[in-house]
């Protein structure tokens, strides 16, 4: 991930774990429903590493909501 898109990642990052926690999963399970490891979760959130849009997608799904919603970012 370039540093230029820092922000927008950790803004990404918290997004997420807000739905998360609003649908009351843990990272853990999140990442579950996704496969994906409860690590590569906690990355995301945190902005550690870059995320593909199709994990994206399966994060949107599984808390049901919106994609668009996830990349408004306040």
């Amino acid at each position: 991930m370039k540093d230029t898109h820092y922000g927008k990642y950790r803004s990404l990052g918290l997004n997420i774990a807000y739905y998360r926690k609003q649908k009351g999963f843990s990272q853990e399970q999140l990442a579950e429903k996704i496969d994906i490891s409860r690590t590569h979760m906690s990355r995301i959130e945190t902005a550690d590493c870059a995320v593909s849009l199709d994990v994206i997608f399966d994060i949107c799904e599984a808390l049901e909501i919106p994609s668009y919603k996830i990349f408004k970012f306040r």
